[in-house]
Protein backbone atom coordinates (compact mmCIF):
# COMPACT_ATOMS: atom_id res chain seq x y z
CA UNK A 1 0.00 0.00 0.00
CA UNK A 2 1.64 3.42 -0.98
CA UNK A 3 1.06 6.00 1.42
CA UNK A 4 2.26 9.43 1.15
CA UNK A 5 3.95 11.06 4.49
CA UNK A 6 4.21 14.40 5.86
CA UNK A 7 6.85 14.87 2.77
CA UNK A 8 5.72 12.65 0.13
CA UNK A 9 5.96 8.70 -0.29
CA UNK A 10 9.31 6.70 0.63
CA UNK A 11 10.24 3.09 0.48
CA UNK A 12 13.16 1.10 -0.17
CA UNK A 13 14.89 0.54 -3.25
CA UNK A 14 14.00 -3.00 -5.31
CA UNK A 15 11.35 -3.56 -2.39
CA UNK A 16 8.48 -1.10 -3.05
CA UNK A 17 10.37 1.17 -4.59
CA UNK A 18 10.54 -0.52 -7.83
CA UNK A 19 9.80 0.93 -11.65
CA UNK A 20 6.14 -0.15 -11.60
CA UNK A 21 5.36 1.16 -8.11
CA UNK A 22 7.16 4.96 -10.03
CA UNK A 23 4.71 4.60 -13.10
CA UNK A 24 1.44 3.64 -11.01
CA UNK A 25 2.42 6.85 -8.78
CA UNK A 26 3.35 8.98 -11.65
CA UNK A 27 0.10 8.22 -13.47
CA UNK A 28 -1.75 8.54 -10.16
CA UNK A 29 -0.26 12.12 -10.03
CA UNK A 30 -1.04 13.46 -13.69
CA UNK A 31 -4.83 11.70 -13.09
CA UNK A 32 -4.51 14.63 -10.16
CA UNK A 33 -2.63 17.49 -11.99
CA UNK A 34 -5.07 16.43 -15.12
CA UNK A 35 -8.32 17.66 -12.85
CA UNK A 36 -6.94 20.14 -10.66
CA UNK A 37 -4.26 22.42 -12.39
CA UNK A 38 -4.19 24.24 -15.47
CA UNK A 39 -0.70 24.58 -16.16
CA UNK A 40 0.95 22.45 -18.81
CA UNK A 41 4.32 21.57 -17.39
CA UNK A 42 5.72 19.59 -14.66
CA UNK A 43 8.86 20.11 -13.31
CA UNK A 44 10.60 16.61 -12.58
CA UNK A 45 14.15 16.42 -10.32
CA UNK A 46 16.02 13.87 -8.55
CA UNK A 47 19.15 13.52 -6.15
CA UNK A 48 22.38 11.87 -5.74
CA UNK A 49 20.87 8.49 -4.56
CA UNK A 50 20.95 5.23 -6.55
CA UNK A 51 19.23 5.28 -9.97
CA UNK A 52 17.34 8.59 -9.16
CA UNK A 53 17.63 9.73 -12.87
CA UNK A 54 16.73 6.65 -14.02
CA UNK A 55 13.70 6.44 -12.06
CA UNK A 56 12.79 10.30 -12.59
CA UNK A 57 13.56 9.71 -16.78
CA UNK A 58 10.71 7.02 -16.58
CA UNK A 59 8.37 9.64 -14.72
CA UNK A 60 8.86 11.99 -17.22
CA UNK A 61 8.07 9.79 -20.05
CA UNK A 62 4.77 8.59 -18.46
CA UNK A 63 4.16 12.21 -17.55
CA UNK A 64 4.64 12.88 -21.58
CA UNK A 65 2.55 10.46 -22.12
CA UNK A 66 -0.63 12.08 -20.08
CA UNK A 67 -0.14 15.09 -22.04
CA UNK A 68 1.80 17.66 -19.91
CA UNK A 69 5.33 18.77 -20.79
CA UNK A 70 8.01 17.70 -18.45
CA UNK A 71 10.90 19.71 -17.71
CA UNK A 72 13.63 17.26 -16.64
CA UNK A 73 16.08 18.24 -14.56
CA UNK A 74 19.61 17.79 -16.39
CA UNK A 75 21.34 17.01 -12.96
CA UNK A 76 20.68 16.54 -9.73
CA UNK A 77 18.97 19.43 -7.89
CA UNK A 78 17.60 20.36 -4.59
CA UNK A 79 13.77 20.95 -3.62
CA UNK A 80 14.01 24.38 -3.07
CA UNK A 81 15.37 24.58 -6.50
CA UNK A 82 12.67 22.85 -7.99
CA UNK A 83 10.09 25.07 -5.88
CA UNK A 84 11.24 28.14 -7.32
CA UNK A 85 11.29 26.67 -10.76
CA UNK A 86 7.94 25.78 -10.25
CA UNK A 87 6.99 29.24 -9.34
CA UNK A 88 8.77 31.04 -11.80
CA UNK A 89 7.45 29.25 -14.91
CA UNK A 90 3.80 28.43 -13.86
CA UNK A 91 4.26 25.07 -14.06
CA UNK A 92 1.26 22.74 -12.88
CA UNK A 93 3.46 20.96 -9.94
CA UNK A 94 6.58 19.72 -9.51
CA UNK A 95 7.70 15.62 -8.93
CA UNK A 96 10.98 15.26 -7.49
CA UNK A 97 12.73 11.36 -6.80
CA UNK A 98 14.22 11.88 -3.35
CA UNK A 99 14.74 10.31 0.20
CA UNK A 100 16.10 13.15 1.90
CA UNK A 101 17.68 12.73 4.59
CA UNK A 102 16.72 9.24 4.81
CA UNK A 103 19.06 5.88 4.74
CA UNK A 104 20.46 5.37 0.97
CA UNK A 105 18.72 2.60 0.61
CA UNK A 106 15.42 4.27 0.22
CA UNK A 107 14.15 6.36 -2.69
CA UNK A 108 10.98 8.46 -2.67
CA UNK A 109 8.90 11.22 -4.29
CA UNK A 110 8.02 14.32 -3.68
CA UNK A 111 5.18 15.94 -5.22
CA UNK A 112 4.91 19.81 -4.83
CA UNK A 113 1.73 21.88 -6.07
CA UNK A 114 1.78 24.92 -8.56
CA UNK A 115 2.19 27.18 -5.85
CA UNK A 116 5.79 25.48 -5.18
CA UNK A 117 4.80 23.79 -1.95
CA UNK A 118 4.70 20.74 -0.38
CA UNK A 119 0.98 19.13 -1.58
CA UNK A 120 -0.93 18.96 1.44
CA UNK A 121 -2.69 16.09 3.07
CA UNK A 122 -5.86 16.89 1.26
CA UNK A 123 -3.62 16.70 -2.03
CA UNK A 124 -1.84 13.41 -1.09
CA UNK A 125 -4.77 11.88 -0.34
CA UNK A 126 -6.60 12.10 -3.23
CA UNK A 127 -3.60 10.97 -5.26
CA UNK A 128 -3.51 7.94 -3.00
CA UNK A 129 -7.37 7.22 -4.00
CA UNK A 130 -5.88 7.74 -7.90
CA UNK A 131 -3.60 4.96 -6.72
CA UNK A 132 -5.98 2.89 -5.41
CA UNK A 133 -8.08 3.10 -8.49
CA UNK A 134 -5.50 2.29 -11.01
CA UNK A 135 -3.99 -0.66 -9.01
CA UNK A 136 -3.35 -3.85 -10.83
CA UNK A 137 -3.12 -1.67 -14.59
CA UNK A 138 0.10 -1.80 -16.13
CA UNK A 139 2.05 1.53 -17.38
CA UNK A 140 5.46 -0.59 -18.94
CA UNK A 141 3.71 0.76 -22.31
CA UNK A 142 2.11 3.92 -21.58
CA UNK A 143 4.88 6.25 -21.63
CA UNK A 144 6.33 8.76 -24.24
CA UNK A 145 9.91 9.63 -24.78
CA UNK A 146 9.59 12.16 -27.15
CA UNK A 147 8.42 15.94 -25.48
CA UNK A 148 11.07 16.26 -22.83
CA UNK A 149 12.52 19.39 -22.23
CA UNK A 150 16.17 19.41 -20.61
CA UNK A 151 16.07 22.22 -17.26
CA UNK A 152 19.20 23.50 -15.29
CA UNK A 153 17.56 25.42 -12.39
CA UNK A 154 20.68 26.32 -10.54
CA UNK A 155 20.96 30.05 -12.49
CA UNK A 156 17.47 31.62 -12.09
CA UNK A 157 17.46 29.89 -8.28
CA UNK A 158 20.28 31.14 -7.28
CA UNK A 159 20.05 34.74 -8.94
CA UNK A 160 16.65 34.52 -6.92
CA UNK A 161 18.50 33.85 -3.39
CA UNK A 162 20.98 36.95 -4.36
CA UNK A 163 17.49 39.38 -4.02
CA UNK A 164 17.27 37.94 -0.40
CA UNK A 165 20.34 37.38 1.14
CA UNK A 166 23.02 40.49 1.79
CA UNK A 167 25.56 39.39 0.21
CA UNK A 168 27.98 42.50 0.42
CA UNK A 169 28.32 42.14 3.72
CA UNK A 170 28.96 38.75 3.52
CA UNK A 171 31.79 39.39 1.16
CA UNK A 172 33.04 42.25 3.45
CA UNK A 173 33.23 40.65 6.61
CA UNK A 174 36.36 38.23 5.49
CA UNK A 175 33.95 34.95 6.84
CA UNK A 176 35.36 31.74 6.01
CA UNK A 177 32.95 29.02 5.66
CA UNK A 178 33.60 25.05 5.59
CA UNK A 179 30.54 23.24 3.74
CA UNK A 180 29.84 19.85 3.41
CA UNK A 181 26.82 18.98 1.29
CA UNK A 182 27.41 15.25 2.70
CA UNK A 183 27.34 14.45 -1.27
CA UNK A 184 23.82 15.79 -1.86
CA UNK A 185 22.04 18.11 -4.27
CA UNK A 186 23.66 21.36 -2.37
CA UNK A 187 26.97 21.04 -3.97
CA UNK A 188 27.35 23.90 -6.69
CA UNK A 189 24.97 25.33 -5.15
CA UNK A 190 25.18 27.05 -1.74
CA UNK A 191 29.08 27.16 -2.46
CA UNK A 192 28.30 28.89 -5.46
CA UNK A 193 26.26 31.47 -4.14
CA UNK A 194 28.96 31.88 -1.07
CA UNK A 195 32.06 31.82 -3.56
CA UNK A 196 30.48 34.41 -6.04
CA UNK A 197 29.79 36.90 -2.85
CA UNK A 198 33.45 36.81 -2.09
CA UNK A 199 33.50 34.15 0.88
CA UNK A 200 36.56 31.75 0.82
CA UNK A 201 34.75 27.97 0.82
CA UNK A 202 36.29 25.20 1.50
CA UNK A 203 34.25 21.75 0.46
CA UNK A 204 34.24 18.25 1.52
CA UNK A 205 31.98 15.09 0.49
CA UNK A 206 31.39 16.78 -2.59
CA UNK A 207 31.46 14.15 -5.40
CA UNK A 208 28.60 11.75 -5.85
CA UNK A 209 28.77 8.67 -3.56
CA UNK A 210 24.93 6.55 -3.56
CA UNK A 211 26.17 5.30 0.15
CA UNK A 212 26.61 8.57 1.42
CA UNK A 213 29.68 7.48 3.55
CA UNK A 214 27.41 4.45 4.99
CA UNK A 215 25.16 6.40 6.50
CA UNK A 216 21.80 8.74 6.39
CA UNK A 217 22.45 12.17 4.43
CA UNK A 218 21.28 14.30 7.65
CA UNK A 219 23.01 17.32 8.89
CA UNK A 220 22.90 16.28 12.38
CA UNK A 221 25.72 16.43 14.58
CA UNK A 222 26.52 13.10 14.51
CA UNK A 223 27.40 13.04 10.93
CA UNK A 224 29.10 15.85 10.95
CA UNK A 225 32.81 14.93 12.92
CA UNK A 226 34.70 15.82 9.67
CA UNK A 227 33.09 19.43 9.44
CA UNK A 228 33.54 19.65 13.08
CA UNK A 229 37.45 18.71 12.03
CA UNK A 230 38.16 20.96 9.03
CA UNK A 231 36.31 23.67 10.91
CA UNK A 232 38.71 24.10 13.63
CA UNK A 233 41.61 23.01 11.95
CA UNK A 234 41.66 25.61 9.52
CA UNK A 235 39.90 28.04 12.05
CA UNK A 236 36.98 29.01 9.95
CA UNK A 237 34.28 30.88 11.44
CA UNK A 238 30.96 28.65 9.87
CA UNK A 239 30.64 25.10 9.31
CA UNK A 240 27.64 24.62 7.19
CA UNK A 241 25.74 21.32 5.98
CA UNK A 242 22.56 20.35 3.71
CA UNK A 243 21.05 17.57 3.43
CA UNK A 244 20.46 15.07 0.56
CA UNK A 245 18.30 16.92 -1.22
CA UNK A 246 19.28 20.48 0.29
CA UNK A 247 16.13 21.17 2.10
CA UNK A 248 17.36 20.73 5.52
CA UNK A 249 20.93 22.66 7.24
CA UNK A 250 23.57 21.57 9.82
CA UNK A 251 25.21 24.66 11.60
CA UNK A 252 28.53 24.32 13.45
CA UNK A 253 29.74 27.02 15.44
CA UNK A 254 33.30 28.79 15.14
CA UNK A 255 34.64 26.32 17.63
CA UNK A 256 33.34 23.26 15.96
CA UNK A 257 30.12 22.98 17.94
CA UNK A 258 27.11 21.95 16.71
CA UNK A 259 24.21 24.29 17.05
CA UNK A 260 20.68 22.64 16.86
CA UNK A 261 17.90 23.97 14.60
CA UNK A 262 15.72 25.23 17.53
CA UNK A 263 18.98 27.34 18.38
CA UNK A 264 19.83 28.77 14.78
CA UNK A 265 16.22 29.58 14.07
CA UNK A 266 15.92 31.39 17.09
CA UNK A 267 18.68 33.51 16.60
CA UNK A 268 17.52 34.22 12.87
CA UNK A 269 14.00 35.31 14.64
CA UNK A 270 15.69 38.13 16.97
CA UNK A 271 18.01 39.00 14.11
CA UNK A 272 15.76 39.31 11.19
CA UNK A 273 13.86 41.09 13.46
CA UNK A 274 16.85 43.75 14.79
CA UNK A 275 18.20 43.74 11.40
CA UNK A 276 15.61 44.13 8.74
CA UNK A 277 12.49 45.56 10.89
CA UNK A 278 10.56 42.21 9.88
CA UNK A 279 7.88 41.73 13.19
CA UNK A 280 5.35 40.06 11.28
CA UNK A 281 4.61 37.18 12.90
CA UNK A 282 6.67 33.58 12.89
CA UNK A 283 5.56 30.16 12.57
CA UNK A 284 7.03 27.56 14.89
CA UNK A 285 5.72 23.48 14.53
CA UNK A 286 4.46 21.74 17.88
CA UNK A 287 7.77 20.39 18.66
CA UNK A 288 9.40 23.06 17.87
CA UNK A 289 11.82 25.52 20.82
CA UNK A 290 9.71 27.80 22.82
CA UNK A 291 12.49 30.63 23.17
CA UNK A 292 11.52 31.15 20.10
CA UNK A 293 8.15 32.48 21.39
CA UNK A 294 10.26 34.11 24.26
CA UNK A 295 12.30 35.99 21.23
CA UNK A 296 9.42 37.25 19.82
CA UNK A 297 7.07 38.26 22.69
CA UNK A 298 10.14 40.59 23.01
CA UNK A 299 9.58 42.27 20.13
CA UNK A 300 5.72 42.42 20.07
CA UNK A 301 5.74 39.65 17.14
CA UNK A 302 2.62 36.98 17.29
CA UNK A 303 3.93 33.19 16.81
CA UNK A 304 1.63 30.81 14.93
CA UNK A 305 2.02 27.13 16.27
CA UNK A 306 1.47 24.31 13.70
CA UNK A 307 1.14 20.93 12.94
CA UNK A 308 4.42 19.05 12.29
CA UNK A 309 5.32 18.97 8.36
CA UNK A 310 6.37 22.13 6.60
CA UNK A 311 3.64 22.16 4.25
CA UNK A 312 1.43 23.95 7.15
CA UNK A 313 4.04 26.53 7.59
CA UNK A 314 4.38 27.21 3.53
CA UNK A 315 0.49 27.95 3.69
CA UNK A 316 1.26 30.63 6.27
CA UNK A 317 4.38 31.97 3.68
CA UNK A 318 1.70 31.60 0.94
CA UNK A 319 -0.92 33.79 2.72
CA UNK A 320 2.34 36.64 3.38
CA UNK A 321 1.10 36.28 7.28
CA UNK A 322 4.72 35.26 8.46
CA UNK A 323 8.01 36.64 7.92
CA UNK A 324 9.96 32.88 8.90
CA UNK A 325 8.81 29.85 9.94
CA UNK A 326 11.23 26.95 11.38
CA UNK A 327 10.88 23.32 12.52
CA UNK A 328 12.97 22.01 14.91
CA UNK A 329 14.00 19.11 12.62
CA UNK A 330 16.11 21.69 10.13
CA UNK A 331 13.16 23.53 7.91
CA UNK A 332 13.13 26.81 7.55
CA UNK A 333 11.69 29.69 5.16
CA UNK A 334 11.23 33.43 5.46
CA UNK A 335 8.73 35.71 3.59
CA UNK A 336 9.08 36.81 -0.04
CA UNK A 337 10.47 33.00 -0.49
CA UNK A 338 8.80 30.59 -1.42
CA UNK A 339 6.73 27.81 0.58
CA UNK A 340 9.11 24.99 0.62
CA UNK A 341 11.89 24.37 3.07
CA UNK A 342 15.09 25.43 1.83
CA UNK A 343 18.42 24.75 3.73
CA UNK A 344 20.74 26.37 1.67
CA UNK A 345 19.10 29.79 2.45
CA UNK A 346 18.92 28.62 5.86
CA UNK A 347 22.75 28.57 5.90
CA UNK A 348 23.26 31.76 3.63
CA UNK A 349 20.59 33.67 6.21
CA UNK A 350 23.01 32.37 9.07
CA UNK A 351 26.44 33.40 7.12
CA UNK A 352 25.30 37.04 6.63
CA UNK A 353 24.19 36.94 10.57
CA UNK A 354 27.60 36.23 11.94
CA UNK A 355 28.87 38.85 8.89
CA UNK A 356 27.05 41.31 10.25
CA UNK A 357 27.19 41.03 14.08
CA UNK A 358 30.96 40.08 14.16
CA UNK A 359 30.84 37.09 17.01
CA UNK A 360 30.23 33.72 17.14
CA UNK A 361 26.91 32.37 16.97
CA UNK A 362 27.30 30.99 21.15
CA UNK A 363 28.24 34.79 22.07
CA UNK A 364 24.81 35.28 19.88
CA UNK A 365 22.88 32.51 22.08
CA UNK A 366 24.45 33.43 25.45
CA UNK A 367 22.78 37.23 24.77
CA UNK A 368 19.90 35.55 24.13
CA UNK A 369 20.09 33.59 27.34
CA UNK A 370 20.19 37.01 29.36
CA UNK A 371 17.64 38.30 27.99
CA UNK A 372 14.86 35.80 27.58
CA UNK A 373 16.60 33.43 30.09
CA UNK A 374 17.83 29.65 28.51
CA UNK A 375 15.62 26.38 27.61
CA UNK A 376 16.93 22.65 26.65
CA UNK A 377 15.13 20.39 24.07
CA UNK A 378 15.27 16.94 24.13
CA UNK A 379 13.30 13.84 22.09
CA UNK A 380 12.57 9.94 22.55
CA UNK A 381 10.94 6.94 20.90
CA UNK A 382 8.83 4.32 22.41
CA UNK A 383 8.12 1.40 20.56
CA UNK A 384 4.04 0.12 20.80
CA UNK A 385 2.59 -3.09 21.57
CA UNK A 386 -0.73 -4.16 20.31
CA UNK A 387 -2.13 -3.45 23.61
CA UNK A 388 -0.26 -0.33 24.25
CA UNK A 389 -1.51 1.11 20.72
CA UNK A 390 -5.26 0.12 21.50
CA UNK A 391 -5.04 2.58 24.27
CA UNK A 392 -2.91 5.14 22.85
CA UNK A 393 -6.34 7.35 22.07
CA UNK A 394 -7.22 7.92 25.20
CA UNK A 395 -4.12 8.48 26.74
CA UNK A 396 -3.18 11.35 23.96
CA UNK A 397 -7.19 12.70 24.97
CA UNK A 398 -6.39 12.87 28.72
CA UNK A 399 -6.30 16.13 30.51
CA UNK A 400 -3.72 15.81 33.83
CA UNK A 401 -4.58 18.62 35.84
CA UNK A 402 -0.77 17.86 37.10
CA UNK A 403 2.66 16.11 35.44
CA UNK A 404 5.70 15.54 36.92
CA UNK A 405 4.87 17.39 39.33
CA UNK A 406 4.05 20.16 38.06
CA UNK A 407 0.55 22.03 37.53
CA UNK A 408 -0.59 21.70 34.31
CA UNK A 409 -1.42 24.96 32.91
CA UNK A 410 -2.79 24.25 29.54
CA UNK A 411 -2.86 21.23 26.76
CA UNK A 412 -2.52 21.88 22.60
CA UNK A 413 -3.86 18.68 20.52
CA UNK A 414 -2.95 21.02 17.19
CA UNK A 415 -0.63 18.00 16.75
CA UNK A 416 -0.46 15.12 19.79
CA UNK A 417 -1.28 16.12 23.21
CA UNK A 418 1.12 18.75 24.54
CA UNK A 419 1.23 19.56 27.91
CA UNK A 420 2.77 23.15 28.71
CA UNK A 421 3.35 23.14 32.70
CA UNK A 422 3.44 26.49 35.05
CA UNK A 423 6.96 26.36 34.64
CA UNK A 424 7.12 26.95 31.17
CA UNK A 425 8.51 23.53 30.12
CA UNK A 426 6.31 21.33 28.08
CA UNK A 427 6.23 17.98 26.85
CA UNK A 428 4.35 16.40 23.61
CA UNK A 429 3.66 13.40 22.84
CA UNK A 430 2.85 12.42 18.88
CA UNK A 431 2.35 9.51 17.45
CA UNK A 432 3.67 8.80 14.71
CA UNK A 433 1.53 8.26 11.48
CA UNK A 434 3.90 4.81 9.28
CA UNK A 435 5.10 2.62 12.47
CA UNK A 436 4.43 1.82 16.21
CA UNK A 437 5.86 4.52 17.71
CA UNK A 438 5.23 7.68 19.71
CA UNK A 439 7.78 10.67 19.81
CA UNK A 440 8.09 12.09 22.97
CA UNK A 441 9.89 15.69 22.93
CA UNK A 442 10.32 18.04 25.62
CA UNK A 443 11.92 21.27 26.94
CA UNK A 444 12.93 22.43 30.25
CA UNK A 445 15.27 24.98 31.86
CA UNK A 446 17.99 22.58 32.61
CA UNK A 447 19.05 18.88 31.67
CA UNK A 448 17.75 17.85 35.16
CA UNK A 449 14.60 19.03 34.37
CA UNK A 450 14.12 17.57 30.89
CA UNK A 451 15.63 13.98 31.69
CA UNK A 452 12.41 14.01 34.25
CA UNK A 453 9.88 15.00 31.80
CA UNK A 454 11.24 12.78 28.96
CA UNK A 455 11.01 9.94 31.74
CA UNK A 456 7.70 10.94 32.89
CA UNK A 457 6.25 10.73 29.47
CA UNK A 458 7.41 7.73 28.65
CA UNK A 459 6.20 6.05 31.96
CA UNK A 460 2.95 7.70 31.21
CA UNK A 461 2.86 5.79 27.59
CA UNK A 462 3.67 2.83 29.30
CA UNK A 463 1.97 2.96 32.24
Amino acid sequence: MIKFGTSGWRAVIADEFTFAAVRKVTQAISNWLGQNESGSQVVIGHDTRFMAETFATECARIIAANGFEPLLCEGPAPTPALSHAVRSRGAAGAINFTASHNPPEYSGMKFSTSDGAPALPEVTIAIEEEIRKIEGADFSTAASSGGITPLSPAGDYLKDLASKIDLKAIANSGVRVVYDPLWGTGMGYLDQALREAGCEVVMIHDWRDVYFGGHSPEPDEEYLEELKHEVTNRGYELGLSTDGDADRFGILDRDGSFISPNLVITLLVEYLAESRGWTDAVARTVPTTSLIDRVAGKHGIKVYEVPVGFKFIGQLINEDKISIGGEESAGLSIRGHFPEKDGILACLLVAEMVANRKVSLREMLEDVYRKVGKLVSGRIGVRLTPDLQRGLASKIAGDPANFAGRRVTSVSRVDGAKFVLEDGSWLLMRPSGTEPLVRIYAEASNEQDLEVLLESGRKYILG
